[in-house]
């Protein structure tokens, strides 16, 4: 009987086993992939998240990024340094999620890779997790498969609301120009971006949709145009497609015992599409919480929903406001937006942390309206 079991192996998994690990909790890590594993993903992780462990994320940076290039339909280019204490890490999903697992390991969590859960049952005060090796037992569930995982839907989060995006990805791998340079696209695709994220050995090219609703886009022809950029020829690279569960609006995150942490509680932030940092925050907050129900705290989980709700919902509802104006009107928003020096300065804040979508997302919507009714920019 293990005090929790945590099903998924991706940043927010790990991160709750690591930290209900070093609380002195047993727990068991399961993960139908064999470890390492790919994982499509632009692989930008906030430095914010070193503070939330006692370890260095070192081993698993590809490479860090001090500057942003944007392009609006392949020109009109404009590039930024960061002035962030700490540039933005580059990572390969295989090496980053795996090197957090090893760590949780570490502290005394047990990890069971190339194990698929075929499903779950309630057995008055513990669950029985049945696995293709057989049943496991544990008296708390953490949800961390992801956003097509079958977690949430086993624990009865069946009428949640669940935005999903979807992205479109590409590894290439090739010698990399600028490795200090991150670059966005505006212009090419509807109600969101290209990426080209760039790593110790190539670059990972992605194309997001973040609204939903419109005519279908060719994500293939758009990325493979795009790609040409930088001397990339995609059609001798494997694309992967995949969903993303944004943030919107308050959600319950709890049931009996257990919780939803990382994309299976639908954390990514509906602005940016940025994932790792709120999986990696769930997956801490959890940990938290879930202990204090191990010690007799009968709200606990309950409290984990708040606070997730408190924490990173009330920050989204910003970064929704900012997405809905930004993604409809985006030729204006790169003009009065990403355009303005300070743009890239008081992302990269908020992306590490040093600053909150409400201390800037006023001014910002004030201007974009501004453009569209003469008289309203400040």
């Amino acid at each position: 009987m293990y005090d929790c079991i945590v099903v998924g192996a991706g940043p927010a998994g790990g991160t709750a086993a690591y930290h209900l690990a070093k609380r002195g909790r047993s727990v068991l890590v399961l993960e139908k992939e064999s470890l390492p594993r790919y994982k499509p993903c632009g692989g930008g992780v906030s430095p914010q998240v070193a503070q939330w462990f006692d370890f260095d994320f070192t081993p698993a940076i590809s490479l860090k990024v001090d500057s942003i290039r944007y392009t609006w339909k392949m020109g009109d280019p404009v590039e930024a340094k960061l002035e962030t204490l700490e540039p933005i890490w580059m990572v390969r999903r295989d090496v980053f999620d795996h090197f957090l697992v090893q760590q949780a390991q570490r502290q005394g969590a047990e990890l069971r890779d190339s194990t698929v859960v075929t499903g779950i049952e309630f057995q008055g005060d513990h669950w029985q997790v049945n696995t293709a090796a057989g049943p496991v037992m544990g008296q708390y569930l953490v949800a961390a498969d992801g956003a097509k995982g079958s977690m949430p839907k086993w624990l009865g989060f069946k009428d949640r609301k669940r935005r999903l995006a979807g992205a479109l990805e590409a590894e290439a791998l090739t010698t990399v120009e600028n490795p200090q340079v991150a670059h966005f696209e505006f212009g090419m695709v509807k109600n969101g971006y290209i990426w080209n994220f760039p790593k110790a050995d190539g670059y990972s090219i992605g194309v997001g949709t973040f609204l939903g609703g419109g005519e279908p886009q060719d994500f293939r022809a758009i990325l493979t145009e795009y790609a040409t950029l930088f001397g990339v020829d995609l059609k001798t690279t494997k694309q992967y497609g995949y969903p993303i569960c944004l943030w919107d609006g308050e959600q319950r995150l709890h049931t009996q015992n257990a919780v939803l942490v990382g994309e299976a509680a639908c954390v990514v932030d509906p602005m940016t599409a940025e994932g790792i940092r709120p999986s990696i925050f769930s997956g801490m907050k959890a940990a938290e919480f879930l202990d204090q129900a191990l010690a007799g705290n009968a709200n606990a989980l309950e409290h984990y929903t708040e606070t997730m709700n408190r924490e990173w919902g009330g920050e989204m509802v910003w970064a929704q406001r900012l997405a809905h104006v930004f993604y409809r009107v985006p030729q204006l928003g790169y003009k009065v937006g990403v355009k303005r020096p300070t743009a890239t300065e008081r992302m990269g804040q908020i992306l590490c942390g040093e600053l909150h979508y409400s201390d800037v997302v006023t001014r910002a919507l004030k201007r974009l309206s501004g453009g569209l009714i003469p008289g309203l920019g400040g």
